[in-house]
C-alpha cells in the first residue's frame, strides 16, 4: 500500500521513537516537499528533522497539480493540501491528524490514518502498550482532547 505523510505524525513519532512504525508497516512513506521543508529544513533541531532527514525509506516527491494545491490551501495550510494532493495522485493513504485535513481529505474519498490509528495498529500487533504511549505522547506535547482520550480508550477498551 502507498502511504503518503503530513507533518505533524512524522514529528509526533519521532518525539516518542516510534517513527520505524511508519516503516514496519508501509516499508516507504512518502512525503511532498512542503512537508519535508516543514519537518527538516525549517524544523532545524525540532524532533524529527534529523530522522526524517536520514530515512531512506522515506521518499520526498513533488506534488503536479498545483492548481488542486492552491484550492486546498484556501482552507488548509500548504503542507496539509499537497499532502492530500500527492496522496491523491499515488491514490494512497493519508497519514493525517489535523481535522479539517482529515475532513477533507475523507470528503475527497482518501483513506486515512493519523498518529493514533498507527499506535493502535501496534498495539493490537503487541508491539507497545497503547494507554502508556499514548500518555507518553500527549506528555510530549501532542494534541488530544480529554474527551477523545477517553472515547479512544473506551472503543478500543484499552
Amino acid at each position: 500500500m502507498i502511504v503518503v505523510s503530513n507533518s505533524t505524525p512524522l514529528i509526533a513519532l519521532s518525539r516518542i521513537n516510534k517513527l520505524g512504525l511508519l516503516r514496519e508497516y508501509f516499508g516507504e512513506v512518502y512525503i511532498q516537499k512542503e512537508v519535508y521543508e516543514e519537518v527538516v529544513t525549517r524544523g532545524g533541531n525540532l524532533f524529527g528533522a534529523e530522522e526524517v532527514a536520514s530515512a531512506e525509506w522515506i521518499k520526498v516527491e513533488n506534488v503536479k497539480n498545483r492548481i488542486a494545491v492552491e484550492s486546498l490551501s484556501i482552507a488548509l495550510d500548504k503542507g496539509e493540501a499537497e499532502a492530500i494532493v500527492l496522496a491523491r495522485e499515488k491514490d494512497g493513504m493519508l497519514v493525517i491528524d489535523d481535522g479539517d485535513g482529515r475532513r477533507i481529505a475523507e470528503s475527497l474519498g482518501l483513506k486515512i490514518t493519523g498518529t493514533i490509528g498507527i499506535l493502535l495498529l501496534a498495539s493490537a500487533d503487541g508491539k507497545l502498550d497503547f494507554k502508556k504511549t499514548i500518555d507518553e505522547l500527549i506528555a510530549v506535547g501532542f494534541r488530544l482532547s480529554e474527551k477523545e482520550y477517553k472515547r479512544i480508550l473506551i472503543h478500543f477498551s484499552l
